[in-house]
């Protein structure tokens, strides 16, 4: 089964499931259940599947991440595509498919979202096998979910006739999210089907039809990829090309439309885990219906979502509640009111808080930084370089650095001299020095920082050389 592409969305920010998922480090880079991240975990789900390499779809922003998230797997070989700009799943699909076909093939494309959760892949695998003739007879495939509620916070789509020697059905109607009696009605009717966002089809019927429905969008699109430039394992197009695009997904401009769209029902354990509700519905939990993550104490509770990320968290007497615990942050919520999220988001951005956009954790491609205090004029991080990783060679005009060695060996470039550091040695940059900090060795890398100065902000970094393309 060669001939079929997987083509992973990885954008989007996930805020429904903040303070963990965030602007930066969204959901589908996050491990929520079990041992990989919801990207990684997409990834593996579909190997058996398929040789080819993934497509991963992402911005600027992440594109470290997901490379890294791809090689802790063993997907060094990946290719992650940069949208220039957020424009909804119609267009990145179509640079997908417009990539694809560049080599002269005309693969199956399997498009599917990187934040759901799948819990039983063997399921899943099987059914994308049964539809796979399906693709390669032109048709434009949609996985629809068997609902097993009736759901008001989901999609739907009516199926159809059915599809002669096939385990599917035409599409009658994509529905938009009903209210609850009108899910009761779907749910009882048995032709209804959640729409899942997962769809297969070739890569030229999707450009076709796309070229049919919406030519604004082809246009921009064909002419955003025509400036494509590679840069290591990553592929970026023409910005400015792609800012004149329309913002529209794939159902508005071209599922909808076509007459070439089907419908093949899947039950594989499927969520979107849209909301910490629906992560505690697909989470293990406990005798008492609680899931407990990290250093939790609960007594006398039952049916909490409980998740201590940096410390301990005790809780008395606390029922169907949400209790999220960052190194930065403390979310509390009854399970019920989850929703209300997206008014506090809304508040917070009216407020500019950076707490929307990274955790106290940032992740860099040559490893980490944990801002572990600040203050007036001074801040401290505690700085993780990877084996071999270097820093870009730069200057700050507002701030002086020093640099303790707490682990590992530092080559240290200070203006015009090059020094080595073992733990427990220290060195000083002055303000304005040229310098460049870089792990020769073979372990990590550890050291603090500390900054001191009149302006403490990331931008104030003046890169002069960079081997991850920032300059």
């Amino acid at each position: 089964m060669s001939a079929l592409r997987p083509v992973i969305l990885a954008g989007g920010s996930g805020t429904r499931l903040w303070p963990m998922s965030r602007k930066h480090y969204a959901k589908q880079y996050l491990t929520l259940n079990g041992k990989t991240t919801m990207l990684q975990a997409t990834a593996e789900r579909i190997s058996a599947l398929s040789s080819e390499a993934p497509f991963v779809i992402c911005n600027e922003e992440t594109r470290f991440l997901a490379a890294e998230q791809m090689r802790q797997i063993s997907l060094d070989n990946a290719r992650i595509l940069l949208e220039p700009a957020g424009r909804n799943t119609a267009p990145a699909i179509a640079l997908a498919a417009l990539e694809a076909l560049s080599n002269d093939e005309d693969p199956v494309l399997l498009v599917m979202p990187a934040d759901h959760m799948i819990s039983d892949p063997s399921a899943f695998n099987a059914t994308v096998e049964t539809a796979l003739p399906l693709a390669q007879s032109n048709h434009l495939v949609t996985f629809g979910i068997i609902p097993t509620r009736p759901e008001t916070g989901y999609g739907y789509i009516h199926a159809g006739a059915p599809l002669a020697g096939h385990d599917g059905f035409a599409v009658d109607t994509f529905v938009e999210k009903p209210d609850a009696a009108t899910a009761e009605a779907y749910l009882a009717s048995g032709a209804y089907y959640w729409n899942s966002g997962i769809f297969m089809f070739r890569a030229s019927c999707y450009l076709a039809e796309l070229e049919t429905f919406r030519p604004d969008v082809m246009a921009a699109c064909r002419a955003a990829f025509e400036g494509k430039q590679g840069d290591l394992h990553f592929l970026r197009f023409d910005e400015a090309a792609f800012l004149a695009c329309p913002d529209v997904s794939i159902d508005y401009a071209v599922m909808e439309q076509t007459s070439h769209a089907v419908v093949v029902p899947i039950d594989a354990g499927w969520s979107d885990i849209g909301s910490w509700s629906a992560l505690w519905d697909a989470s293990d939990k406990n005798a008492d219906g609680n899931c407990e993550i990290g250093d939790v104490l609960s007594l006398n509770g039952s049916g909490n979502y409980i998740n201590a990320g940096s410390r301990l968290v005790a809780a008395v007497g606390l029922q169907d509640m949400i209790v999220v615990e960052t190194k930065d942050v403390v979310f509390v919520a009854p399970k019920d009111r989850v929703d209300e999220i997206k008014e506090l988001i809304k508040d917070m951005t009216a407020k500019d808080r950076p707490e929307l956009n990274h955790h106290r954790v940032v992740y860099r491609p040559w490893g980490q930084y944990d801002s572990i205090d600040m203050g007036d004029r001074y801040q401290v991080k505690r700085i993780t370089v990877k084996p071999g990783a270097k820093l870009s060679v730069q200057k700050h005009h507002h701030r002086a650095e020093h640099w303790i060695v707490v682990r590992g060996c530092a080559k240290v470039t200070r203006g015009e001299e090059t020094i080595l550091l073992s733990e427990n040695q220290s060195t000083y940059i002055p303000l304005g020095e040229i310098h460049a900090l870089e792990n020769p060795g073979k372990i990590p890398l550890e050291l603090i920082e500390v900054q001191s100065g009149s302006y403490l902000g990331e931008d104030d970094i003046v890169r002069l050389e960079d081997k991850y393309g920032r300059v």
